[in-house]
């Protein structure tokens, strides 16, 4: 039984905090988890999940037209590999969704 609650607490979505309110900023670290660049071909966003300590698994999402955004580009996204660690700044559009586009300073960065 112990086992069971030990397991299921594992996969318990984390609580939603003040941090994931539409429109919010965010900035964390984190390790990469998968990366989709698919969405590319029909301008939709690529994805980047991004695993947090503290916030559990974070879509970041990373728009096909990057002439319309004030951020820079990201630069080789196919190149980030499971386990980097990232950095991230951009707006929550959702709960564990963040867009890295509107403002100057957001980016996903590789760490070193």
């Amino acid at each position: 039984m112990l086992l069971a609650c030990s397991l299921s607490a594992c996969v318990t979505p984390p609580a939603q905090t003040a941090s994931f309110v539409p429109g919010a900023q965010a900035e964390f670290e984190g390790r990469v988890v998968s990366v989709d660049t698919t969405p590319w071909a029909y301008d939709g966003n690529a994805v980047v999940m991004v695993a947090t300590g503290n916030t559990g698994i974070v879509q970041v999402q990373l728009p096909a037209r990057w002439n319309l955004c004030q951020a820079e580009p990201p630069g080789d996204v196919q190149a980030f590999k499971p386990d980097d660690r990232v950095q991230v700044a951009g707006t929550f559009t959702e709960a564990g969704t963040v867009v890295v586009c509107e403002q100057p300073r957001h980016h996903l960065r590789k760490m070193e």
